[in-house]
């Protein structure tokens, strides 16, 4: 069945057993693959549902808000879309709030897990903290289990630290421009999604006509600042695709816009959603003598583009 989202306070209505995990799955990445495997794997052996745990907004972004808030790897849209790819049944959403910050780990355990879900079974990734100042630990969930009745399952280190993914790791590669490496620890191909607006058709008059993007979510993270190959995928199909991230430094300008030139694609495209699919990176952003530079170099990256595509 097609995952669902449950916010806390609404209703549970669930008969089956319930096995849940807890954590931010950012991104949703291959670091998360043994929890998520083991996940569905105890609800297929106990007849029931496996249910995520986790918090909106990012907690470090309540825990620590003198500091540049934290950028996504996926929204909730795109995290709900990647849960149930992995087989997952519910998205558990707890409000994460200063308040619910100072729990110990015995609240959130009793309060948050047992008084709404009722599991059978909690599993857990090696060394994972929780609770007031991360003072919860395996032990802790083990002796809460035998007074609430639920078994642990703690997935061992090996199996995890093995994959040396983290989403620190996805993030410093998509700073950088490199979408094939954090394709190659997401499992995934890299995406932005969002509305297309209008923009002023400077694309249009040099004859590489752009869908002005603007993303759905402003916590998203948005790759390194240059030319990419993508494949756009709209309403009416999936085309291959060059995206400008940048600020148009040859037009003098100042703010960051996603410009993505549809190759084969003709119609408008104005208010529509659209998904690109980062593939790889063509080059740098760079200012230009002047318009018949700039097409020379457009023609080039459109070249590369659909060479790099049709080798991926």
């Amino acid at each position: 069945m097609p995952l669902k989202l449950i916010r806390q306070g609404e209703v549970f209505n669930e008969t089956r057993p319930v096995v849940v995990t807890t954590g931010t799955f950012d991104g949703v990445h291959l670091g998360h693959s043994k929890i998520l495997d083991r996940l569905r794997e105890r609800a297929s052996h106990f007849g029931g549902v496996s249910v995520v745990i986790s918090f909106d907004p990012h907690p470090r972004r309540v825990l620590f808000p003198e500091l540049p808030p934290v950028s996504m790897l996926s929204t909730l849209n795109e995290k709900m879309e990647l849960l149930s790819a992995r087989g997952v049944d519910y998205l558990y959403l707890i409000p994460f709030t200063k308040e619910f910050s100072l729990k110990t780990s015995l609240e959130f355990i009793e309060q948050d897990i047992v008084t709404n879900l009722h599991p059978v079974c909690l599993v857990t990734g090696y060394d994972h903290h929780f609770g007031k100042d991360r003072q919860g630990n395996i032990e802790d969930l083990r002796r809460s289990g035998d007074g609430f009745g639920f078994v642990v399952e703690e997935i061992p280190a090996l199996d995890i630290n093995h994959l040396a993914v983290s989403s620190s790791i996805i993030r410093a590669a998509l700073l950088a421009g490199d979408v094939d490496i954090a394709a190659r620890n997401l499992g995934y191909d890299y995406s932005l999604t969002g509305r297309v607006e209008k923009g002023d058709q400077r694309g249009r008059n040099l004859g590489f006509p752009t869908a002005n993007i603007s993303v759905e979510d402003s916590h998203k993270l948005i790759p390194a600042n240059g030319v990419y190959a993508c494949r756009a995928f709209v309403d009416i199909g999936e085309f291959p695709c060059m995206l400008n991230i940048g600020t148009r430094p040859t037009f003098n300008g100042d703010e960051v816009r996603l410009e993505a030139h549809l190759i084969g694609f003709e119609g408008d495209l104005y208010g529509k959603k659209i998904r690109i699919s980062l593939k790889r990176r063509i080059r740098e952003e760079k200012r230009f003598s002047g318009a018949e530079e700039l097409i020379v170099q457009l023609s080039e990256d459109r070249r590369s583009a659909l060479t790099l595509l049709a080798e991926s």
